[in-house]
C-alpha cells in the first residue's frame, strides 16, 4: 500500500478515536446528495417507463389509420401482414358514446376490437380484473374500472349506449333506440384517464352504433422482438399507398414524440438541479480538507523534511477526498434504493398524515409510485459523484504541496 494512501486512511479514521466529525460530515453531504439523485431519477425514469408501456400496450408497436376510415379491410391488412417485421395486426374502430346506467350518464371512449386477434397484439386479458373478454360478444361490454364505480355498473349489469348516428337519424326523421349491453368484464390499466374514460365492445357492434359498415378506423400492430418501430412504420407506408392512399403508419415513438420529449426534459431538468446538491457537499469535502492542512501543517512540513516527495503529499489529500467520495456514494446508494423499495409505503404514510390520499391518482394518474432505473443512469450518478467529491481534494492537495518544509516546521 502506497504510504500516502495509509497516512489518508489514518488522517480519515485515526484509530482509537471516535468517528471524526468533518469526515462524518462530509461522507453525509455526498450519501444524501446521491440518495436524492437515485430517488428522483429513479421516479422520473419509472413514470417514463410506465408511460411507455401503457402507450404500447394500449395501441400496440404501430398504427395504421386514415383521415376517415377504412373500408377495403382484407387488402390493407394484406398488405400490413406481408410487411417483413409484422407478428400481428388486429383492427379497431373508436368513437365518443353516452352510457347510461340506473340514470347516471358518462361519456367514454369506445373501442370496437376484434376479439379473436386483439390479444395476439394487445394483452388485454392481463387488464381484465373481474370477469373474462371470453365472454364479450355483440350484446356486452367491458367497463374500465373508475367508470364503472363512477356509474355504479359491475359484472351482470345492463347499461345503455347512446351514439352520434342516434341524433343523425332523428334528424332524418328516423327512430334508432339505444343498444342496451350487459356487462362482462372490469378492466384496470393503472392510469387514471384510461381507467375512467374508455370502454370495449365487438368491431360489428362499434360499426354498428357508428354505421361504418364493414369499415375500420384502423389497426394495431405488434412487431416481432428487436424490430425498429419507426423502419417497419416506413416499410408500412411504402406498401399502404397502393391500396389505401388516405392510410399511413406511425411508430408509437412518432406518434407521442412531444409527450416522450417533454418526460425526457423533465428528467434531464432535475438531473441537472438535483447534481448541484453533490456540488455543494464536494465544498464541504474542500472545508473539511483545508482544515486538515492548516491544523497538520508541520505534520506536513515533516513528511517533507523526511524525504516525502511534494506529489505524495499532495496525492494523500487526494486520496482523503476519494475515499470521502467512495464511501458517501456506497452509502447514498443503499440508502437510495431503500427509499426506493419502501417508497409507496412512505407515500401512502405521507398522504394520509396530510389528508391527500387521491392526490397522486390525481395529479400524476398512477396507483402506485413506479421507479425505473436504467444502468446508464446509475453509473452516470455514481461515477459523477466520485468524480466531484474527488475534484474536491485538488485545492487542499494543491495548498499541501505547496508548503515550504522548514516553514511548515516553524508553524506554531
Amino acid at each position: 500500500m502506497p504510504w500516502s494512501l495509509y497516512l489518508a486512511l489514518k488522517q480519515l479514521f485515526p484509530s482509537g478515536k471516535r468517528f471524526p466529525f468533518f469526515t462524518a460530515i462530509s461522507v453525509v453531504g455526498v450519501m444524501l446528495g446521491v440518495a436524492l439523485l437515485i430517488v428522483s431519477i429513479s421516479v422520473m425514469g419509472g413514470f417514463g417507463r410506465e408511460i411507455r408501456r401503457m402507450i404500447v400496450d394500449t395501441q400496440g408497436d404501430v398504427q395504421v389509420r386514415a383521415g376517415g376510415y377504412l373500408s377495403n379491410i382484407d387488402q390493407v391488412m394484406g398488405a400490413i401482414e406481408g410487411t417483413p417485421g409484422v407478428a400481428a395486426v388486429s383492427p379497431f374502430a373508436e368513437g365518443v358514446v353516452m352510457l347510461e346506467h340506473q340514470n347516471k350518464p358518462a361519456f367514454p371512449g369506445l373501442q370496437g376490437i376484434d376479439v379473436n386477434r386483439i390479444n395476439d397484439v394487445i394483452p388485454l386479458n392481463s387488464y381484465i380484473r373481474a370477469g373474462t373478454l371470453d365472454f364479450l360478444d355483440d350484446d356486452s361490454i367491458i367497463l374500465s374500472s373508475r367508470l364503472a364505480r363512477s356509474i355504479g355498473a359491475r359484472i351482470g349489469s345492463v347499461v345503455e349506449v347512446y351514439s352520434p348516428l342516434l341524433l343523425e337519424k332523428i334528424k332524418a326523421d328516423e327512430v334508432m333506440l339505444p343498444r342496451e349491453l350487459e356487462v362482462v368484464g372490469i378492466m384496470e390499466i393503472g392510469h387514471q384517464s384510461l381507467d375512467s374514460s374508455l370502454v370495449i365492445v365487438t368491431l360489428r357492434r362499434m360499426q354498428e352504433l357508428y354505421g361504418l359498415g364493414e369499415g375500420v378506423h384502423g389497426f394495431s400492430i405488434k412487431l416481432d422482438e428487436g424490430r425498429d418501430p419507426d423502419l417497419v412504420s416506413r416499410e408500412l407506408n411504402a406498401r399502404l399507398f397502393e391500396v389505401a392512399p388516405r392510410a399511413f403508419a406511425r411508430s408509437w415513438m412518432d406518434a407521442n414524440q412531444d409527450f416522450l420529449f417533454v418526460v425526457q426534459l423533465e428528467k434531464n431538468m432535475i438531473f441537472f438541479l438535483l447534481i448541484f446538491i453533490i456540488v455543494v457537499a464536494a465544498f464541504s469535502v474542500t472545508s473539511s480538507l483545508l482544515i486538515a492542512v492548516v491544523r497538520k501543517t508541520r505534520e506536513i512540513g515533516l513528511l517533507g523534511a523526511m524525504g516525502g516527495r511534494t506529489r505524495d503529499v499532495a496525492l494523500c489529500f487526494c486520496w482523503q477526498a476519494l475515499i470521502i467520495g467512495v464511501s458517501g456514494t456506497a452509502l447514498g446508494v443503499a440508502l437510495g434504493f431503500t427509499v426506493l423499495h419502501f417508497r409507496n409505503n412512505i407515500i401512502a404514510t405521507f398522504t394520509k398524515l396530510t389528508g391527500s390520499e387521491e392526490a397522486l391518482v390525481r395529479f400524476y394518474e398512477f396507483a402506485n409510485l413506479p421507479a425505473h432505473l436504467s444502468t446508464n443512469d446509475f453509473w452516470l450518478i455514481v461515477g459523477l459523484a466520485v468524480a466531484i467529491s474527488t475534484l474536491a481534494g485538488v485545492l487542499p492537495a494543491w495548498r499541501a504541496a505547496r508548503l515550504q518544509p522548514v516553514e511548515a516546521l516553524r508553524s506554531e
